[in-house]
């Protein structure tokens, strides 16, 4: 009986049951890290849509042939998401990053090679599988260490990586495309590829030697924080286990679970849009050096930090979750669905994409702190990762969808509207098939 009494108060109470300064030397302790990770992630997964504005007239590929091979990196994620994070629960984060890390660095760089079509989808569907279960991995990962009362706000700011890398990766990206062309006699997205992959290989290693897999294995945490904290989560995971929703055949028998891979399918759906196309949006506006083109594109990241942060953070005090991921996807939806309006004006194009931006990651940081909260930690890691794989297909769909669009009808517009319909089909989607009380372990928390 005390037991169960103390687990509700630290499960309602959480801030009291551990203390501030634990979670501030926690998150100084991994969250920088992962926040390089995720910008290098990042940029070496989209820097494809500036490298584009060169290697397309280089290599004579057509929007159809860049749409697919954009969209089949995505097919590496759905084949190995549910393998790899299920191989992180068993041998840890450390080791997981570190392969995932150095091969997807190996691969990034590799891709200056490519020459055709064919060896163009192989890189793309490399780097998939190489990168897979990296997401969904540190989402699991911050389970660990985080209870779900602060994951949005712990989310949001990995997250945050996102438009960071959009920042600094776009304008670096045309800057080595603009200064190496031509170089020792390779081509200035050649360059791209090799010096952006590099990074990712040096910061698995870090990773290996830096973090640790669980709270109980930090040297730097005493035993009274140690004890608090493990306490904390272990009650919570406890709650959740009541609630029904544990076992990983349960997840993968939950209907509820593959409406979250949905919702994910259509966020993915934007993500892509965004960041394969919008350098093409922006182009399109009359902007063709591609430095100008990654300062513009850099843009509408701004506006996604400032919205996420304010959105998290008021999700987490409300407890509430649905909402805060519907309407910011709907309004993302809404955004591109009037971007024809923005034909030859580039402030307006770039004022559309900075909303859709917004959407994106305002929604992003919530919707993943769902899938954690009801899911029992016996079912987190397939199911998390199921959730991503399905979304995984948004990525493959969206890009190809759009390329194909454009190359029937000349019309870029047009398949981006597809795009925003999609979304708005996501947005519906979640506020029906996740009913609030689904969360109610988030919501007493």
């Amino acid at each position: 009986m005390t037991t169960c009494a103390s687990d509700a108060v630290g499960l309602l109470r959480p801030n009291e049951a551990v203390s501030e300064s634990t979670y501030r030397k926690i998150s100084r302790r991994i969250l920088p890290l992962l926040f390089l990770c995720y910008i290098i992630n990042y940029i070496d997964r989209v820097n494809i849509g500036i490298a584009q504005i060169q290697f397309k007239a280089d290599l004579h590929f057509s929007d159809l042939v860049y749409g697919i091979g954009a969209g089949l990196f995505f097919v590496g994620f759905l084949l190995f998401e549910v393998p790899s994070n299920l191989l992180l629960a068993k041998m840890g984060a450390r080791k997981t990053l570190l392969r995932i890390m150095v091969l997807w660095g190996t691969v990034s760089s590799a891709t200056m090679f490519v020459s055709t079509p064919a060896e163009f989808y192989i890189a793309r569907m490399l780097l998939g599988v190489a990168e897979a279960g990296f997401f969904p991995g540190i989402i699991l990962y911050l389970s660990y260490w985080f209870p779900a009362a602060r994951r949005a706000r712990v989310t949001a700011l990995s997250f945050i990586a996102i438009p960071v890398a959009t920042m600094i990766g776009a304008p670096i990206s045309g800057w080595i495309m603009r200064s190496f062309h031509s170089v020792n006699g390779l081509a200035g997205w050649q360059w791209m590829f090799l010096l952006e992959g590099l990074p990712a290989i040096l910061l698995g290693v870090v990773v290996y030697f830096r973090l640790e897999d669980r709270p109980e294995g930090a040297s730097w945490l005493t035993p009274e924080e140690k004890a608090s904290l493990v306490g904390l989560l272990d009650a919570e995971r406890r709650q959740r286990a009541t609630h029904g929703h544990g076992g990983m055949l349960s997840a993968l028998r939950d209907w509820r679970v593959f409406v979250a891979g949905l919702v994910s399918f259509c966020a993915y759906v934007l993500a892509s849009t965004i960041a394969f196309f919008s350098p093409m949006v922006i182009q399109a506006s009359g902007v063709h050096d591609p430095f100008r083109v990654g300062l513009f594109a850099a843009i509408p990241a701004v506006a996604g930090i400032v919205m996420m942060v304010i959105v998290s953070r008021h999700s987490d005090r409300t407890r509430e979750r649905r909402w805060h991921a519907a309407i910011p996807l709907m309004i993302a939806a809404a955004s591109l669905i009037a971007l024809p309006f923005a034909r030859g004006d580039l402030a307006l194009a770039v004022a559309l994409l900075a909303i859709a931006t917004s959407g994106h990651l305002s929604s992003l940081s919530v919707f993943w702190t769902i899938p954690s909260t009801y899911l029992a930690s016996s079912s987190a890691a397939a199911g998390i990762a199921l959730v991503s794989s399905i979304g995984s297909l948004g990525g493959l769909v969206g890009p190809s969808m759009i390329g194909y669009v454009k190359s029937v009808s000349g019309s870029l517009t047009l398949g981006i509207q597809l795009a925003g319909c999609v979304m708005l089909a996501g947005g519906i989607g979640l506020l029906i098939g996740i009913p609030a009380r689904l969360l109610a372990v988030d919501k007493a928390a």
